[in-house]
């Protein structure tokens, strides 16, 4: 290529770029995250040469279990860039992959200028499948590179960022399969240490005995009542016997006893002899009973 005809592709490029990133194609917020584990990988390429042989032998290696489906398209000449933008709506429209590649190898900025077409770019922004930019070699940059959702130096390394290494993963699912065995038998023997430990409690190896203590302190509880009970009895006893002892020495018929006697007129004592006069009708009361007299002076 003439360094004037190159010159010339190379303001084209900028200015598209520029225009296309101003207009936010190429904003990081619009880009879709690739699958994990992606089931059908969708290859937009040649159908011959290196590229999709590559593509083929990394992801067979990496997963024998993916599925590569090619969608041919011209990747250089003047019809390439619709063909790209066609295949990129026709594996949308029929959501024929959940990913895609688009792949091509090295070549001159003329070679790759398909790749720089705005309806490729624009194709590229419309896809709801995340798409992964393989063009060129690792210093080869065209729009799609900054278009897709993201760019792989390689046609091989594409191969290798949408397909998850199987063995690897393989590795590190046993690896926490282990580590979850572990934990698992670090937790089983913990709770067997607090089951031997609440096992071998007096309160379930000798369920009665508890019961038993609990007798014997009411027992202890009941003979103390009845030593209170008995002392506090006694004690009133002395007491009343005290009380009636006073009472006895009191009472007015120990002075009947003593020779003495009560007169009384009409139920009522009488205390001197001016309480009576002739006549009166008395009761004598005595130790031993009672006997009525008159008053005759």
């Amino acid at each position: 290529m003439k360094s004037k005809e190159f010159g010339d592709l190379y303001k084209a490029y900028e200015k598209l770029k520029n225009d296309l990133e101003k207009e936010g194609l190429f904003d990081k917020a619009h880009k879709k995250k690739i699958p994990l584990n992606p089931k059908i990988i969708g290859v937009l390429s040649s159908s011959t040469g290196a590229v999709i042989r590559d593509i083929i032998n990394v992801s067979t290696r990496r997963n024998p279990n993916c599925y590569i489906r090619l969608l041919p398209v011209a990747v250089q000449g003047e019809s390439a860039a619709d063909e790209i933008a066609n295949g990129i709506k026709t594996m949308n429209e029929k959501k024929l992959a959940d990913v895609i590649i688009l792949a091509r190898g090295g070549g001159s900025l003329e070679d790759l200028w398909p790749f720089n077409e705005e309806v490729v770019a624009r194709a590229i922004y419309n896809s709801e499948i995340p798409i992964v930019s393989a063009v060129g070699h690792e210093t080869d940059f065209t729009i799609s590179d900054f278009v897709s959702d993201l760019r792989a130096p390689t046609p091989s390394a594409a191969a290798e960022l949408v397909n998850p290494d199987i063995y690897e993963l393989q590795n590190k699912v046993n690896t926490l399969k282990e580590r979850a065995r572990i934990s698992l038998n670090k937790k089983i023997e913990i709770a067997r240490l607090k089951y031997d430990t609440i096992t071998q409690k007096r309160v379930l190896t000798e369920p009665l005995q508890n019961i038993q203590n609990y007798y014997l302190r009411i027992d202890g509880f009941i003979k103390q009542m009845e030593n209170v009970i008995n002392i506090k009895t006694s004690e009133a006893r002395k007491n009343f016997a005290e009380k009636v002892s006073k009472l006895d020495a009191l009472s007015p018929l120990k002075t009947l006893i003593r020779g003495y006697a009560i007169v009384e007129k009409n139920n009522k004592l009488i205390k001197t002899s001016k309480d009576l006069k002739k006549g009166d009708l008395i009761e004598i009361k005595f130790s031993d009973g009672r006997n009525k007299a008159e008053i005759v002076g």
